[in-house]
Order: structure tokens, then C-alpha cells, then sequence
């Protein structure tokens, strides 16, 4: 039996899902764990700032609602927050998750090459098989068809593009006087450069704990690197806005930290956006005078206005995945045999070569 089990945002605060998150690096090693513990015979295990997922084939019926459970390094109780689908619905749901249908902006595309990512990692550490092989190849299959049959990725937006419509709401629609600094040289610290350059900015600082790849991409927009663990505070004296979005497991900037940088700025207020999940900035340090901060769950009010204009596109979408859900139904209901469990996974249209650097929808 193919299922789902997990949380995301529309169930769980960030609080809790920071709690089950697993970084990157460490993916592979826990889903492998993960599988052997549960006696999956099946998993790929999927982890943004916005969901956590196992998705698994048990060969026995099993309390599923508490697998995400496993994944938690307190003893909090995840299990009310906790939703679980199985066949069709399985399929349906990761098929809505990779189109950007279950996302906090409908219709983004961050999410694709996350579901991606996790799925080939999984698939080489030859942790999928028949059933989720197909099942995942499927799922790109039906996000081609959403985005070439339907409009519901036009004008879509994603988390860092949405922080940075944050900044320029705080900042009054000017950057042209301001700094920016982005802390985390991943996919999502690009995602906000490469938006706040369309913006104007007067000048933008990436730090990083590795200090070749912020050079990199602040090389691409003009901006000045610094290596976060030796710089970085005295980097942040000059930022107006501070985006931070890296994948660390705890937090990297406390209170004594932010008090130490505007001891060097009176009466200039500080605005810090944190887009990581874990969650990068201590939530104390939104009680410091002139400071103020935002997390992920308070972009969700932004995200909603990206949404009405999508939402007619919805019942396209839904036919598509539809369609897709029988049909792979029907292929997964044939004898076992007539689809080898070790066939290697089709190259979909785009690159699964790139490494993943941080945390997305």
C-alpha cells in the first residue's frame, strides 16, 4: 500500500515543523533509517520549510499517523497535527504537492525541484522501488501537463520572492538608498538576490559559512561577501533588511548577537526576515527596541493575495491529476512483474544534478 504521512504549514505552525525537519545533508541517512525502523519496504522522505513527508509502501497495515513522530528530537506530540493518505489519495496528494498546489503560494515551481531532489536521493540509495518509482516519475509527468495545459504557474511567486515583497513593503517600495544582506548562499539566498536586483538595491551582502560560495553569487550581482561566522555581525551594522535562510539546524543568531549590532546603530531600526526552517533568528529577538522580525508563517498573509488570480485554474488542474491517478492506479494494480522494482528511474526534462543548498516551499 502506497501512503503519505506528514505535516505542513496549513497544519502544523512553524514551530512544530522545525521540530521534524531534517537538513539536507543528513536526508538520506535518516530516511534510510526511517525505513528500516518502520519496516517500510518503500520511502522518500521529503523536507521543506513548509512540510515534512514520508511517503512509503507498507507491505502491512501499520499505525502510519505516527511515523512522522520518529523524525522528532523532542518528545512534543506531533500526532494531532498529522495527516495521512493512502493509494489513490496518496497519488493525488503528491501529485497536487509537486504542481505547487499544496504550497503557501499556489502554483510555485521551488517545490518541483525539492519533491526532485528528494526522490533521486532516495532512488540511489535504493530506497524506492516499484511502486514509488512510478509514482514519482508519474508525478513529473503530471506537473508538465499543469504547466503546459494550464496558467496556474503565471505569475506565480516563491518564498524568497515573496520575503523580499516583504522588504519592499517595510522599505515603502524604495531600495534605492538601502542594503540588504542575505545570510545563506542556497537556493533560497539566491532565489531573494536575484529578485531584490530587479528592485534596484543600492548594495547587497551575502554571508556564508563557506565563504567561496557567497563570493560566488555576490560576484553574479555586485555585491560583497563575507564568511558569516567571522563577518557577519560586523556586516549586519550596514544592513537595513537581513533575509536569512540557511539550512542549519539551530538557531545562528540570538539576542546577545542583535544587541551587540545595534549597540552600533542607534535609532536605526533593524528589519530581519527569517525564511529557514528550523528557523535561523531567536524569537527573542523581536523584543529589542527598533527590531523587528518576521518569520515564515507571516509571509502567508502576502502569499494569499498571490492567490485569487490562480484559483480559477484549479479545476484544470485537478482534471489533470485525475486522470493521472487512474492511470497510475491501473499500472501499479498489474501484476508486480511487468514492472521490474529495479528499473532505473527515467531522466525527467531537467537537471537532477544540482546539489541541494538550502530549504524551500
Amino acid at each position: 500500500m502506497m501512503f503519505v504521512a506528514g505535516i505542513s504549514f496549513k497544519t502544523a505552525p512553524v514551530q512544530l515543523r522545525e521540530q521534524l525537519a531534517v537538513i539536507p545533508s543528513r536526508l538520506v541517512d535518516t530516511a534510510a533509517r526511517l525505513k528500516l525502523q518502520a519496516g517500510l519496504s518503500e520511502l522518500v522522505l521529503l523536507s521543506t520549510c513548509n512540510r515534512v513527508e514520508i511517503y512509503g509502501v507498507a507491505d502491512q497495515p501499520a499505525d502510519l499517523a505516527r511515523l512522522p513522530a520518529l523524525l522528532s528530537r523532542t518528545d512534543v506530540d506531533v500526532s494531532p497535527y498529522v495527516y495521512v493518505h493512502s493509494g489513490a489519495d496518496a497519488a493525488r496528494h503528491l501529485f497536487a504537492v509537486a504542481s505547487g498546489l499544496e504550497s503557501m503560494v499556489l502554483g510555485e515551481t521551488e517545490i518541483t525541484g525539492q519533491i526532485k531532489i528528494a526522490y533521486e536521493a532516495a532512488r540511489s540509495a535504493l530506497l524506492t522501488g516499484r511502486v514509488l518509482n512510478a509514482a514519482f516519475q508519474r508525478a513529473f509527468q503530471v506537473v508538465k501537463a499543469i504547466r503546459t495545459k494550464t496558467q496556474i504557474g503565471r505569475g506565480a511567486t516563491s518564498v524568497g520572492s515573496v520575503a523580499v515583497q516583504l522588504a519592499e513593503k517595510i522599505l515603502g517600495g524604495n531600495f534605492n538608498d538601502k542594503t540588504v544582506m542575505i545570510i545563506g548562499a542556497g537556493k533560497m539566498g539566491e532565489a531573494c538576490i536575484r529578485h531584490i536586483a530587479k528592485k534596484g538595491i543600492r548594495s547587497v551582502i551575502v554571508a556564508n559559512r563557506t565563504l567561496e560560495h557567497a563570493q560566488e553569487l555576490a560576484r553574479e550581482f555586485g555585491g560583497r561577501a563575507v564568511n558569516y561566522m567571522d563577518d557577519g555581525l560586523a556586516a549586519m551594522r550596514e544592513a537595513d533588511i537581513v533575509v536569512s535562510s540557511t539550512g542549519c539546524p539551530e538557531t545562528i543568531l540570538d539576542r546577545e548577537d542583535v544587541e551587540a549590532v545595534m549597540r552600533h546603530r542607534p535609532n536605526r531600526p533593524l528589519f530581519l526576515i527569517d525564511i529557514a526552517v528550523p528557523r535561523d533568528i531567536a524569537t527573542e529577538v523581536e523584543r529589542l527596541e527598533n527590531v523587528f522580525l518576521y518569520n515564515i508563517d507571516h509571509l502567508e498573509q502576502l502569499m494569499r493575495e498571490n492567490v485569487r488570480l490562480r484559483e480559477q485554474e484549479l479545476a484544470s488542474c485537478h482534471e489533470i491529476i485525475g486522470q493521472h491517478t487512474a492511470a497510475l492506479m491501473a499500472r501499479l494494480e498489474t501484476a508486480p512483474g511487468s514492472i521490474p522494482a529495479a528499473a532505473p528511474a527515467p531522466q525527467p526534462a531537467w537537471s537532477l544534478s544540482e546539489p541541494a543548498r538550502g530549504y524551500a516551499s
